[in-house]
């Protein structure tokens, strides 16, 4: 994984720079004046498809389902839509870019604010809303679908309401996103993509994606590290899962939080069916060590497997130097935050039995009722994949499977050298990369 301070560093560049860059990038030419670039500007709005409406246009769900794509983030197709978009982003910063949307007003369905003029023209630049749906005060359907449409790009909840992130988004501004642009494709253009069956975890995302055939077949919400423990960047082939697998406490949890649950709860090891051992193999009863001390510290602690145990009913194996991992959870409320920035480094998946069964395809014997019989028993098993399917872990902030529907993360890891990108915060923790907490253990 590359060192988060050099690569900001690296990308660490004005806006004018930005613009200027992305303008040669795609070969524009230069603005000559206000009114050419007003008239760009119009261009822009006025392009096809950059809203479709119409009388009977559904503008509860339309706009957002539009959004979906089966189209990979790694695919050529991915990368054209990309160029288009960011000649198009590059008119609009060169033209002025959009308003700033007062951030003070409640907006929502029904709402009738001075600030709604601004938040039409600003969904209209960006190819949420159509010009002709009018520029009245009144937050009304239309404007609830082009928000619902906006808030699914930039992976917000598609709920209409506009909060603190969906107000941070609406105010970056273009030039900043003309460079945003300009570095995912960077990123995007050095990435060799598998003409077969891979994996793709995208970390800002917060997402995986099952391809093959060129199309994504399955998705998957996704938990990744937080800031100072961060998934980190690799290339690498899925070749073993371990069924009911154990967890192993690393030394360093075992003293910054093990230690302080037992001397508040001494029954908290009982409780979530973590096993002491000596050296020698021999089980230390709890009570025989003073937690009072880092004693503990010089025993191996052992999860079973269950319900309780901190990788659940799987652990996803692929060769690493990070010591990290693909696992499900017993804590699945984490998929439904906003913020999936969690872990120490390992990704979490939701519904990871859809995934594994996918994975194991081919592997003699392991179709998904093996699988699940073997996972409801809680019998320890491992299972080598006849067929290793290659894994990557990447970072894009950016991405347009169309060049009328770009997608916008969080650059949560700071990487993209604009403050304003990095739109939220992770919590810190004290665990190493690698190092998965148990189901009570705070992270």
């Amino acid at each position: 994984m590359s060192n988060g301070n050099s690569d900001r560093a690296s990308h660490r560049i004005s806006r004018r720079g930005f613009v200027a860059g992305a303008a040669s990038f795609v070969g524009a030419a230069a603005f000559g004046g206000a009114a050419r670039a007003q008239s760009a500007l119009d261009g822009v709005l006025a392009a096809p498809n950059r809203g479709g409406w119409n009388d009977q246009f559904d503008t509860r769900a339309a706009s957002v389902r539009n959004v979906a794509s089966y189209q990979p983030v790694f695919s050529p197709q991915t990368l054209n839509s990309m160029q288009s978009a960011l000649g198009q982003y590059s008119q609009i910063a060169m033209s002025g870019g959009w308003p700033t949307v007062p951030d003070s007003a409640k907006l929502q369905l029904g709402s009738q604010s001075s600030a709604v003029p601004l938040l039409r023209q600003r969904l209209a630049i960006s190819g949420d809303l159509d010009r002709s749906a009018g520029n009245g005060a009144q937050f009304d359907t239309y404007v609830d679908a082009a928000v619902k449409r906006f808030q699914a790009r930039h992976g917000l909840p598609a709920d209409g309401a506009i909060g603190e992130y969906t107000f941070k988004a609406l105010n970056v501004p273009a030039d900043v996103r003309v460079g945003q642009l300009q570095t995912n494709i960077q990123r995007l253009s050095a990435i060799q993509i598998d003409p077969g069956r891979f994996v793709m975890v995208n970390i800002p995302a917060a997402s995986l994606e099952a391809v093959e055939g060129g199309r994504v077949v399955q998705r998957h919400t996704a938990v990744v590290g937080k800031i100072d423990r961060q998934t980190p960047i690799l290339d690498s082939k899925i070749t073993n899962l371990n069924l009911n697998p154990y967890w192993h406490a690393p030394a360093s949890i075992v003293r910054k939080d093990i230690i302080p649950l037992m001397q508040k709860d001494p029954t908290y090891l009982t409780r979530n069916d973590i096993i002491i051992f000596a050296a020698d193999g021999s089980v230390i009863p709890p009570e025989t060590i003073n937690w009072q001390s880092d004693e503990a510290v010089k025993y191996l602690f052992r999860q079973n497997p269950g319900r309780m145990n901190a990788m659940s009913s799987v652990k996803i194996n692929f060769s690493n130097p990070y010591a990290v991992y693909m696992h499900d959870t017993p804590q699945q409320s984490v998929f439904s935050q906003l913020m999936r920035f969690e872990s120490s480094g390992c990704v979490r998946v939701q519904n990871v039995r859809d995934l594994i069964v996918w994975l194991a395809r081919g592997t003699s014997g392991w179709d998904r009722e093996a699988i699940e019989k073997t996972i409801a028993a809680r019998t320890r098993q491992d299972v080598n994949l006849a067929d290793p399917v290659p894994l990557h872990f990447t970072y894009l902030t950016a991405w347009a499977s169309d060049p009328t529907v770009v997608q916008f993360r969080d650059d949560i890891y700071r990487r993209d050298g604009a403050e304003q990108l990095a739109m939220s915060s992770a919590l810190p923790t004290a665990y190493a990369a690698g190092e998965e907490a148990s189901a009570d253990l705070p992270y």
